[in-house]
């Protein structure tokens, strides 16, 4: 089995205030793979993305990166290797234009001229967004904007594409856009999420995260026509779906 590019070992992690959040997580998640983190609110699935890319450190146990520990020393690195798409669109997008947007992270690299201008467009390309380059984000819907929120990181080339809630505030119509776009990149993805039916549709794996622990670990459409998990760890599917009727990835 090759280095998962993710491979998260016995972290524990208690806040300043002595709230344990993680207790001995254990996750690995190898190149390509599509995978949900499901779990209640409390959980510790926020706790567990901010260790992903150095924003909090281990108490307990480690992070890598395809190989590379999540320290001090190799933040900037790691940085560039785990993108993290936040649920706010806002948060992510803060210059005049789209092109100015999606270039900062990759000129904060060093990255100028037309290597620059290659990142930009192939990142927009990806999203649909190229023909909005220079428009203000402000003047974006929700649903464009948040696919240049994707494309600010698709621009670093990461290995990892970490997306928190992705289909929050989105329409139909945007929230199908998204997930086509999430099928069609060449990068894993580590997709957190509430919407499970967004989980089954997108991710072959979930991983439940209740209590500061790994709960279940399997199969999306297993993990969702478990009754007595998904009760137990308060998962409730909306009214009317029924994941068994729908059309599972990999079925």
């Amino acid at each position: 089995m090759s280095v998962p590019v993710l491979d998260v070992r016995g972290l524990a992690y208690a806040y300043p205030d002595g709230h344990q959040a993680l207790f001995g997580v254990d996750l690995h998640v190898h190149r390509g793979e599509r995978v949900a983190l499901l779990g209640p609110n409390g959980a510790g699935k926020t706790t567990l993305v901010l260790h992903l890319n150095g924003i909090l450190q281990a108490g307990a146990g480690s992070v890598a990166v395809s190989g590379l520990p999540v320290e001090k020393a190799n933040l900037r690195e790691i940085r560039r290797r785990v993108g993290v798409v936040f649920q706010d669109p806002d948060d992510q997008l803060f210059m005049g234009t789209v092109r100015a947007d999606v270039a900062f992270g990759p000129a904060n690299l060093g990255l100028a001229g037309a290597e620059l201008d290659r990142r930009v467009m192939a990142a927009l390309d990806q999203v649909g967004m190229a023909e909005y380059v220079d428009r203000p984000p402000h003047h974006l819907s929700y649903g464009q904007r948040r696919r240049v929120a994707v494309a600010t990181v698709l621009a670093m080339e990461p290995e990892i594409l970490v997306l928190d809630e992705p289909s929050s505030n989105l329409d139909p119509a945007s929230r199908r856009e998204l997930a086509d776009i999430l099928r069609s990149l060449d990068v894993t993805v580590l997709m957190v999420t509430h919407d499970l039916p967004y989980a089954l549709e997108l991710c072959p794996r979930s991983v439940v995260l209740s209590g500061g622990t790994v709960v279940a670990d399997g199969a999306t459409y297993d993990v969702l026509t478990d009754e007595v998990l998904m009760e137990e760890h308060r998962l409730e599917l909306p009214f009317g779906f029924d994941p068994r009727t729908a059309l599972p990835p990999g079925r």
